[in-house]
């Protein structure tokens, strides 16, 4: 094994004695932890689209899933939000204990961080704007609130900690001989860095809010593969 690696290399092969003994409490700990990274996207992707079909006013093309936190049923998307950043931040305590030297060893941090920032995003809920919930005034709030600019900034911190993720684990995998990991981490951090760009921009045409949901679906997407590949790795 690669003395830089803290999980079985491409060429390496684990038997189901050595998995099982390898399966110390300490590894069970981190495996439930990381387990969380498989759950926490499509967990956040199942309740945010069953809110955007049901929820009066709401358009996937114009409004992006953070408006659903305002309204009678708005606390569906906080709890949806708070929820899963914890579980964000407890797959980041797994990711940390996994990866533990070499590149890609602070990649747990900034996803911990990304956690958070969803937790924050919770709490400061985004103002309403772009006619939803049904009565609002078409386009931005004419005078932001406070927890509408907090809204912003966790977001805005928590997406480019994300970011970074992605491209120090293609680092990672790429160094380990799993290009095909690298080039997914690699892409993904591209088209995320891409759609936030487009919404940072001030954009709210229906090309930018879609592109803006397709990366997030991708990331949620790879956060989960992810977990999953060092879910199944031996310390």
């Amino acid at each position: 094994m690669n003395a830089n690696l803290s999980y079985q290399p491409a060429s390496s092969t684990t038997t189901g004695t050595e998995a099982e003994a390898a399966c110390t409490p300490q590894e069970r700990v981190t495996r439930s932890l990381i387990g969380y990274g498989i759950l926490a996207g499509p967990f956040y992707i199942v309740v945010s689209l069953i809110q955007a079909v049901v929820r009066e006013g709401f358009d996937l093309t114009r409004h992006e899933w953070s408006l659903l936190a305002n309204g009678s049923w708005g606390w569906v998307q906080i709890a949806n939000l708070v929820l899963t950043g914890l579980m964000v931040v407890a797959a980041g305590v797994g990711y940390h204990r996994r990866v533990t030297s070499g590149l890609g060893r602070s990649s747990g941090r900034l996803l911990a961080v990304y956690g958070v920032s969803l937790v924050l995003a919770g709490i400061f809920t985004a103002d309403p704007m772009n006619g939803f919930p049904a009565g609002t005034p078409d386009g931005q709030p004419v005078a932001p609130t406070i927890h509408g600019v907090l809204h912003i900034v966790a977001g805005g911190v928590g997406f480019l900690a994300l970011i970074a993720a992605t491209f120090m684990l293609a680092r990672r995998f790429r160094h380990d001989g799993r290009p095909g990991r690298a080039a997914f981490s690699a892409l993904t951090g591209i088209a995320f860095l891409a759609g936030f760009a487009g919404i940072a921009s001030g954009s709210t045409t229906p090309a930018t809010n879609l592109a803006f949901t397709a990366a997030v679906i991708l990331m949620w997407t790879w956060l989960s593969v992810t977990s999953a590949f060092l879910y199944r790795q031996a310390s």
